[in-house]
């Protein structure tokens, strides 16, 4: 049971936003250790309070907000940030 990765219209906003080398250092990461595992869970971390359901995954000084659906197979990224803004909304 392999996981497929998708992004929300968020996301891939916040991701152009970024200089090029950090977007780069984010989607090499995200298919390293994300598309197509058998497990997502290894790589994050579960959130808490009022994120409650996400998953946290850690890249450098970058934060990536994720929902995993197991009914669907899906790890879909909400959304991308520094990690001072990542948690504020």
């Amino acid at each position: 049971m392999k996981y497929k990765v998708k992004f929300t219209e968020a996301a891939l906003k916040e991701l152009k936003k970024l200089d090029k080398h950090t977007a780069s250092l984010i989607l090499g990461w995200i298919r390293k250790n994300l598309e197509d595992c058998e497990n997502p869970r290894v790589h994050g971390k579960a959130l808490t309070a009022n994120n409650s359901g996400k998953w946290r995954y850690r890249v450098g000084d970058y934060r990536i907000l994720a929902e995993i659906q197991d009914e669907e197979i899906i790890i879909l990224i909400l959304t991308v940030g520094h990690r001072r803004d990542i948690y504020k909304s």
